[in-house]
Order: C-alpha cells, then sequence, then structure tokens
C-alpha cells in the first residue's frame, strides 16, 4: 500500500510542474488566430458534442429522434474549453514522457542485469570446463604414474634380487624393495613434471 500514496504524490507533482508550461501554451494559443481557430475550436466542439450526446443518452433524452441537434458552444466558450484541452493534454503528455523514460530506463537497467548475469554464469561455466580439463590431465598423470609404479615393480620381480615377487600393499612403505619402489615413484614424479 506504500506504492498507491508515492504514486498518487508523484502524479500531483508532475501536474504542479507540467501546471505553468500548459498555461503558457493556453495563453499562446487564444493570441493566435490559426491555432484558436484550427487547434483549439474543432476539440472543444467535439468534446462538447460528445457530452451533450452521452447525457442525452443516459438521461434517456433524444433516444427516438437520432436526427436531434446539438446546440454548438459559443466562440469564447470553445476557446475557453478547448485552451483547457491543451493544457490538460500538455499535462498528460509530460506524465507519458515521463513514464516512457522510467519504462525505457527500468528495461535497460534489467538488460544490464541480465547481462550481468549472463556473462558470470558463462565464466562459471568457463571455469568449470577449466576445472574438468584439469582434473582429466590429473587423472592422466595418476594413471601414468600407476602405470610406471606397476612397470617398475615388474621389473622388479623379473630382476629377482630376493628371489621372491615383490607384493606391496597400498599402506606398506618398509620392506627390503622400499627404496626401489620409491625410487621409481620420484623418477616417474620427475617424468611426469618434465
Amino acid at each position: 500500500m506504500v506504492g498507491f500514496p508515492i504514486a498518487k504524490l508523484g502524479a500531483l507533482v508532475i501536474k504542479q510542474v507540467s501546471k505553468p508550461l500548459a498555461n503558457v501554451a493556453k495563453t499562446r494559443a487564444k493570441n493566435s488566430h490559426f491555432f484558436r481557430t484550427y487547434v483549439l475550436m474543432p476539440p472543444a466542439q467535439f468534446y462538447h458534442w460528445c457530452e451533450v450526446r452521452m447525457k442525452m443518452y443516459v438521461m434517456n433524452i433524444g433516444r427516438s429522434s437520432q436526427g436531434s441537434t446539438i446546440p454548438r458552444l459559443s466562440e469564447e466558450a470553445a476557446i475557453e474549453l478547448g485552451a483547457n484541452l491543451l493544457g490538460e493534454g500538455v499535462i498528460f503528455g509530460i506524465a507519458v514522457a515521463i513514464l516512457g523514460y522510467e519504462v525505457s530506463r527500468q528495461k535497460e537497467k534489467e538488460r544490464k542485469k541480465e547481462q550481468e548475469e549472463s556473462d558470470f554464469i558463462n565464466s562459471l561455466e568457463q571455469r568449470i570446463n577449466d576445472l574438468a580439463f584439469a582434473n582429466e590431465e590429473l587423472d592422466t598423470k595418476v594413471r601414468e604414474l600407476t602405470r610406471s609404479m606397476y612397470a617398475t615393480q615388474h621389473q622388479l620381480q623379473i630382476q629377482g634380487r630376493s628371489g621372491t615377487a615383490l607384493q606391496m600393499k597400498p599402506h606398506e612403505g618398509q620392506g627390503p624393495n622400499s627404496g626401489s619402489l620409491t625410487r621409481a615413484l620420484v623418477d616417474a614424479k620427475n617424468k611426469i613434471s618434465s
């Protein structure tokens, strides 16, 4: 409910700011013969005709006689009504322009926000792809290291230094051939790093 009083206050401010501009336009229009004759009077006469026709329709007068004529406004009354219509039109035009500007500004703000979100999502996707590639590289290096370790272990078994096959469990780090295995792992690591 906070939005309604603010909107009402905004409309009042727009009207008060626009009134001097509308009054200047009305004064100039009244002083110009062309403007008075072709711009102020025709809309005033049409507005008067519509207003009287609507009142007659609502009060059920003149429905049967569709050809009933509506008296035209006097020139002074038409000029005054046309000037008031012009003033209200200027105020309405300013309000519409401000509203249009606000709407376009909000759309631009939303577009920027969406662009920033899109850029952020794209950077996250790129980061995920980079991490996936790095993960694949590390996975390849681990497989190569494991292969190298098994190859070294197999060579040690073939040489048969102690005459028995070397079986090393992952948690075992000691034994007669643990130095050879460690050396093989360091060699494999050096090969991978270079």
